[in-house]
Formats: structure tokens, C-alpha cells, sequence
């Protein structure tokens, strides 16, 4: 391994010149600087991270608490993951990621060891325990969603209660009036997912505006589960002709049930899922869907992150700041006007 040794004698300088330059915290001839960097690229070398720590007082680390459920959709946490991770490089920074089975304990032990500059908290619950723990120890943190008190926290989130009522006057638009929503399984709604109620709370209250009849069931996402959903959706309102999907797992099945029920989507059933749009056109029919800049999330959350470690780091107060990102409606092959009655 390469030390600052190494590159000291391969640019002709002491060790501690090589430090300055590195550092900048004494001024050197640009000359010598040149020569320095010239010699670190050259060698490949890369300062020993915890040396770089006790001199700056900071880890250059960030923490990234993902979620560590099986109600989770992968695909899009792997994608803000990677933007996070994509973003924190572009500020020098690494990631640590966490999962929060560890809960308010976690975030406790991060806080308190010193790993971690800042925290990003994701799957952010309306009551969420972890955020008392974040005061607590003083930490710096950004949440990827939205609690019911933000209050000493910077977040940013999909606006999931306007996401909620695109969906509902899309179909009261195309003159449907008997709504189903189909939701995430029972725990997520238990332990108050922020994005599950949001949504839900959003299109009720368009819902009601628009006159709509609806009702909301929550569903596990499998083939089962979601013929066992939509057999008691047209057993309590058999005149149901457009559907709301909150769950990427029961998507496909709906699809499929409807379609072997005899129902023709879109010409008899309407459906509007909150999904990605890769995952959206995937579908045959392909989906109207409601869909929020996913990777956006994790570069703003770090970048809120970053603003809040370099204001503590000034002995300033950090900015508190709630972003709520657009969603958009595309609406494709799945929904159409609300089939005649009678």
C-alpha cells in the first residue's frame, strides 16, 4: 500500500510538505503542489480515511438507513440507494448503509461512535421512532419522507397526497363513480408508512370533492391475496369499474383477474396505478400510471445532508427545509370512459 512516505520521496519533498498540500492547511508554491499531485496520481495513493477524520473532525461518511421489510418494493430502494451513494461521491463522501431492523437503537449507536457525519433515514413513518433518537444526539439528517413533526430535520419526499388525487380525478374525469383502491397489506398501514396514508388521505379528499363512491382495501401482493381483494371488492360494490393500485406486487394479478373475470380492460375496467413508468409499460395493458422522480430523492436528501454537516461545521444553525417533489399522471392503454350502465 502506497503511504504518504512513498509519495513524498517520489516528488522530492518531506512528508509534511506532501500533508500541507494535500490538507491546504499551510500555504506552499504552486509548484510544489503540482509536483505533489502529480506524485498521488502517479503512486495511486489515497489517504488513510481514519487519519483524514481525526484532521478535518469529520468521518466523510454518511449513513444510509434502508428499509429491511418484505412489503418493500427492491427495485425502486436500490434506485434511490444508488443515488444517494452516486450523490455523496460527488461531495467526497461514502456511504454506510444500515438497515432498520435496529430501529431507534441504530441511529443511536451511529450517532454516539462518531461513524457518521450525517444520517439519511429512509421508509419514514408518520410517528417514526428513530427521529426522537436523531435529536436526541444532535445528529444531522435528512429523511427520505415525511413525518407528522419534522420539525430540526430536513426531508424530501414524493408529494404522495397529491399523487393520490391524480388518480382520483382521472377516473372521475373519464365518468367513473364506483372506485376501488387497492392498497399495501395491513402492516404497512399499521405501522404508518408515510407514503400509504399520504396517498390514501389525498384520494379521499378528491374523492369526496368529485362526489366519487370508494372504498380501500389493503392487499399482501400475491396472486391469492389480490383474488381474495377484488372478490370482496365486487361482492360489497359489484358495480366497481375503476381501480386505484398502491402496491406493485398485486398489479400483474389484478390484470389477469379482471381479465379472466370477463372484464375487458380498459373498455369495462379502468386502472391507475402508483408505480414507476418502467414498470408501467411492462404491463399489457400498458398502465396509466402515477410516477415521482425516484432518483431525485437521494441527490436531494444528500444534498440537504451536506448543507446541514457545513452549517453545524460553521457553528451555524442548520437549515430546516421539506421538499416535496411533483408526481405526474401519464395516462396509457388501462383506463378508458366508465363503461354504460344498465
Amino acid at each position: 500500500m502506497v503511504t504518504i512516505a512513498d509519495v513524498a520521496r517520489h516528488a522530492g519533498v518531506s512528508s509534511s510538505t506532501v500533508s500541507y498540500a494535500l490538507s491546504g492547511k499551510r500555504a506552499i508554491s504552486q509548484e510544489t503542489r503540482h509536483r505533489v499531485e502529480r506524485s498521488v496520481t502517479e503512486l495511486g495513493y489515497h489517504p488513510n480515511a481514519g487519519a483524514r477524520a481525526l484532521a478535518a473532525g469529520r468521518s466523510h461518511i454518511i449513513a444510509l438507513v434502508v428499509p429491511l421489510r418484505a412489503d418493500v418494493y427492491v427495485p425502486i430502494m436500490m434506485e434511490i440507494a444508488i443515488s444517494v451513494t452516486m450523490a455523496a461521491r460527488q461531495h467526497g463522501y461514502d456511504v454506510l448503509l444500515l438497515t432498520n431492523d435496529e430501529g431507534p437503537d441504530g441511529v443511536r449507536r451511529v450517532a454516539a461512535s462518531g461513524l457518521a457525519d450525517g444520517v439519511i433515514l429512509m421508509d419514514v413513518e408518520l410517528d417514526d421512532q428513530r427521529i426522537p433518537a436523531l435529536r436526541a444526539q444532535g445528529t444531522q439528517a435528512a429523511l427520505i419522507g415525511l413525518p407528522d413533526d419534522p420539525r430540526g430535520l430536513s426531508c424530501v419526499d414524493h408529494d404522495f397526497a397529491t399523487a393520490g388525487a391524480l388518480c382520483a380525478d382521472h377516473l372521475a374525469d373519464l365518468g367513473h363513480r364506483e372506485i376501488a383502491f387497492i392498497g399495501y397489506a395491513c402492516g404497512v398501514y399499521h405501522r404508518h408508512a408515510g407514503y400509504a396514508e399520504r396517498t390514501l388521505v389525498g384520494f379521499r379528499e378528491c374523492a369526496r370533492e368529485r362526489g366519487l363512491r370508494f372504498l380501500h382495501r389493503p392487499c399482501e401482493g400475491t396472486y391469492e391475496s389480490t383474488a381474495g381483494t377484488l372478490a370482496r371488492i365486487f361482492a360489497d360494490r359489484p358495480e366497481t369499474t375503476g381501480f386505484v393500485v398502491q402496491n406493485e406486487g398485486a398489479i400483474g394479478p389484478l390484470l389477469n383477474l379482471l381479465r379472466t373475470s370477463g372484464r375487458t380492460v380498459p373498455e369495462d375496467a379502468s386502472v391507475v396505478a402508483l408505480c414507476p413508468a418502467q414498470l408501467a409499460e411492462q404491463h399489457a395493458p400498458r398502465l396509466t400510471a402515477v410516477t415521482g422522480p425516484t432518483r431525485e430523492l437521494g441527490t436531494v436528501a444528500v444534498d440537504q445532508v451536506m448543507a446541514r454537516i457545513t452549517a453545524a461545521a460553521r457553528g451555524a444553525e442548520p437549515d430546516d427545509e421539506l421538499v416535496l417533489l411533483t408526481p405526474v399522471l401519464a395516462a396509457r392503454e388501462s383506463t378508458g370512459p366508465a363503461p354504460r350502465q344498465g
